[in-house]
């Protein structure tokens, strides 16, 4: 049985703004093991991203985590200070971030972004990094890697630069990778060998991953285990068998009917009605109550709370449904 390195309990991080209180992540729980993949699901503003930045201890002001746990590999994040933060973040703690053009600095080269990482958290030697840097880039598949440390940003497509970060995240063999959208600027040819080769590389490495993404159809490929936010919460949770074969709550129903289906070509995708409400004016009931098929009275009145419905597999929904 696996160790578990990631426990986070009742994390509320919320937005203290002059119109009032954001609160983009209101109560979450969950665990991840070493060597595991997680994914984390959810409709663009579900909080599904500020979860991953709560982690690294990077949310900035008005933004901070008002109340619960985040302990990684036995220490509670949350108390450390900036200085022994940084001591886990980019060393045992690394992220994949959204944009790859944005990501990497367009004065520096590859090779001088790539041994920063080295640079603070080992004691290597310059040729040490370099033969490390080279490593790197040859097992992200990045053809001569030697001739290609020299090489500025521009100088590199966009899965070529994605390639690179990923090279990065996995410098300093970190016990968890946060992959935060890592493909959603990438055409769906290269967002396919990014996937596979991130699986690839942290089933090697043995390194726990944090797959943040809308598409259920990407971590139905990729992950151990999901998890579904809406408005701040996650609504359903468990094995990736039980979220894509067994879900019981009518958000992630929607979120799969939207997926194509090649084995029945003539059926139209389902929609999910309505918007996603301002999180600063939640229903007082489920928040997803409004755009509801199955809803009843209950569900308008009372915040559904996380039920077990079976070892592993829960959701916050009176009425689950049946795929």
């Amino acid at each position: 049985m696996n160790k578990e390195l990631l426990h986070v309990r009742g994390l509320k991080t919320y937005f203290h703004t002059f119109a009032g209180v954001i609160k983009a992540v209101d109560g979450v729980d969950f665990s991840l093991d070493e060597g595991e993949i997680l994914g984390v699901v959810g409709e663009s503003g579900c909080g599904k991203s500020v979860v991953g930045f709560s982690i690294m201890g990077l949310i900035d002001a008005p933004g901070r985590i008002d109340s619960g746990e985040i302990r990684f590999n036995g220490v509670d994040l949350p108390d450390l200070d900036e200085r022994e933060m940084r001591k886990v973040r980019g060393k045992e703690i690394t992220m994949i971030f959204q944009d790859p053009m944005t990501s990497l600095n367009p004065l520096y080269t590859v090779q001088a972004q790539m041994e920063e990482v080295m640079k603070l958290h080992s004691t290597m030697n310059a040729e040490q990094r370099r033969n490390r840097c080279i490593e790197l880039l040859d097992n992200v598949g990045i053809s001569q890697p030697a001739s290609r440390l020299k090489n500025y940003p521009h100088q590199f497509s966009g899965g070529m630069r994605q390639r690179v970060i990923i090279a990065i995240a996995l410098a300093s063999n970190p016990k968890l990778v946060i992959a935060d959208e890592p493909t959603t600027a990438l055409d769906v040819t290269i967002q396919s060998q990014i996937l596979k080769l991130m699986k690839r590389l942290v089933r090697e490495h043995r390194t726990a991953m944090m797959l943040i993404t809308h598409d259920l159809a990407v971590v139905s490929e990729m992950t151990d285990k999901i998890i579904v936010m809406y408005c701040g919460r996650i609504v359903e949770k468990g094995t990736r068998d039980d979220i894509i074969n067994n879900c019981r709550h009518p958000y992630t129903l929607g979120l799969l009917g939207s997926i194509p289906n090649l084995a029945s070509r003539q059926k139209r995708l389902s929609q999910i009605p309505g918007m996603v409400p301002n999180i600063m004016h939640l229903p007082p009931g489920c928040a997803f109550a409004p755009r509801c098929d199955h809803v009843q009275e209950k569900c308008r009145i009372h915040r559904p709370e996380l039920l077990e419905l079976e070892p592993g597999h829960a959701t916050a929904c009176y009425y689950p449904v049946k795929r």
